[in-house]
């Protein structure tokens, strides 16, 4: 699977090894940034290219890392047709795939220890998606996206 990753300053020693992480496991990584730990780094800049990569076709899914995870779940939820889940545990990323086929996954390098990030990454690419009534609430919030498209 090709996978888009990229993290603010707070988050860049997790990117770094999660990316390592994903080619031991034989995924395509493209790593958009950031590539230090400098604070003047700001997130949106290496988020956004990042989530569009999902919509342009480029990659199939993205992970993003901060601090807390927060700010750049905002941000790649502002790309239409992303669906950014923010997980600090097993079930947040089984049910942000089971449920809610996330095609991108956010986490925070200061509320969980490497274990779990990597952990949390193993989970969210193994799980399917169900399907089912979820899909139709999938759909939802793509017709909803797409109205704002022609707004």
């Amino acid at each position: 699977m090709k996978i888009s990753i990229g993290s603010d300053h707070a988050g860049f020693q997790y990117k770094e090894r999660i990316t390592v992480y994903l080619r031991e496991l034989k995924h395509d990584v493209v790593d958009f940034g950031t590539y230090s730990n400098d604070p003047s780094d700001d997130y949106p800049y290496y988020i956004l290219p990042a989530a569009e990569s999902v919509i342009k076709k480029e990659a199939e899914r993205v992970i993003v890392i901060g601090g807390s995870g927060n700010g750049e779940a905002i941000a790649a939820n502002k790309v239409l047709g992303i669906r950014c889940a923010l997980c600090w545990n097993d079930e947040s990323a089984k049910y942000a795939r089971l449920h809610n086929n996330a095609n991108a996954l956010s986490l925070g390098q200061r509320m969980v220890s490497i274990e779990m990030a990597l952990n949390i990454v193993q989970i969210w690419l193994e799980t399917p998606f169900e399907g089912g009534r979820h899909q139709r609430r999938i759909e939802a919030i793509y017709r909803y996206e797409s109205s704002l498209k022609r707004a």
